[in-house]
């Protein structure tokens, strides 16, 4: 029974961390092109970027493919640890600490979904601790 809540309560965080994210995407254009090249990458990513932290907590919540679910983590898992060392290299090491927050989120909901979703994940990280 808790680990549904520290699924629910973990992947509300992680979608509203994103969702949060693409609303700043949306609403600051110019300031967010402008942190992206203090990155070191092109202001055409940006309308990609915010379509993707729409979709990927749209797509963990609706869970309506669990395929598409788990791929969602993944790519969400792979942009958070990009976005942690894009701030370590450019030597922001704060700018870093959204993403570490966003990956512990992260690993506390995926390891814990198979306790609070019908469907189970074909991943069970959680059977293995």
């Amino acid at each position: 029974m808790p680990e549904i809540y520290v699924y629910w309560s973990n992947t509300a965080l992680l979608c509203l961390l994103y969702l949060t994210s693409a609303f700043l995407y949306v609403t600051k254009g110019t300031w967010t092109r402008q942190a992206l090249a203090d990155l070191g990458y092109p202001a055409y990513l940006v309308p990609f970027m915010a379509a993707v932290k729409i979709a990927g907590p749209v797509v963990i919540l609706s869970r309506f493919s669990v395929a598409l679910s788990d791929l969602a983590y993944a790519g969400l898992f792979y942009h958070l640890v990009l976005s942690g060392l894009a701030h370590l290299g450019v030597r922001k090491p704060l700018g870093a600490l959204p993403a570490v927050i966003g990956l512990a989120l992260l690993a506390a909901s995926f390891t814990t979904q198979n306790a609070a979703r019908a469907i189970p994940s074909p991943y069970p990280l959680a059977a293995a601790f």
